[in-house]
């Protein structure tokens, strides 16, 4: 049985995509130090990346832009992005094992785990490869547009990104219907 875990990253931010990930491990993959991608620092998280892409039997990255999050919302653009990286593996699973309380429809079981990312390695690795492959993509977004503090919190809600906002308006990769930058151009169109 080949088991997929997925997980994603993103769903809260202001600006970017949702990632997920689908990794399916072999049974003689090194799974210490795998759990939430949260719980870990992230030269920690880069280090085990690299681990777990050497050694997986497959992974994959699924993605949902920010129009495609306001065109479907958050939860469908999830499941979407989950549908993609499972969809995407060069080698199909038996079995897809989520982080949360939703699994994507695919070719195949698909099983959601409360907490799976702390629970289950499949899922942990999953979770710790969209992690890390979302914070490298936003940093780099940080370049492209710079006054926005991308590389700092990644799109997140902080107060320094809401402050930019206010100062700067909205660039491409912002999620216009969240409420904060939906404010942010309404009170740049209101007469």
């Amino acid at each position: 049985m080949w088991i997929a875990g997925v997980d994603e990253v993103g769903r809260g931010p202001l600006a970017g995509p949702v990632i997920a990930a689908a990794v399916i491990l072999t049974p003689e993959a090194d799974t210490s130090g795998l759990t939430d991608s949260k719980k870990l620092s992230a030269s920690r998280r880069e280090s085990l990346c690299h681990r777990i892409q050497q050694q997986a039997l497959a992974w994959s990255i699924g993605r949902a832009e920010a129009d495609e999050i306001d065109r479907l919302n958050i939860h469908q653009a999830t499941l979407l992005a989950m549908r993609r990286a499972v969809a995407g593996l060069a080698h199909a699973p038996t079995e897809v094992w989520v982080d949360g309380i939703h699994a994507p429809d695919v070719n195949c079981l698909a099983r959601a785990f409360v907490g799976g990312d702390g629970l289950h390695a499949p899922i942990s690795a999953a979770s710790i490869v969209a992690k890390v492959h979302r914070d490298r993509e936003m940093t780099a977004m940080a370049e492209e547009f710079p006054q926005y503090g991308f590389e700092r919190h990644k799109g997140y809600p902080t107060a320094v990104h809401l402050a930019a906002l206010e100062s700067h308006g909205v660039c491409p990769i912002h999620r216009l219907s969240f409420a904060p930058v939906r404010r942010v151009v309404e009170s740049m169109t209101a007469p």
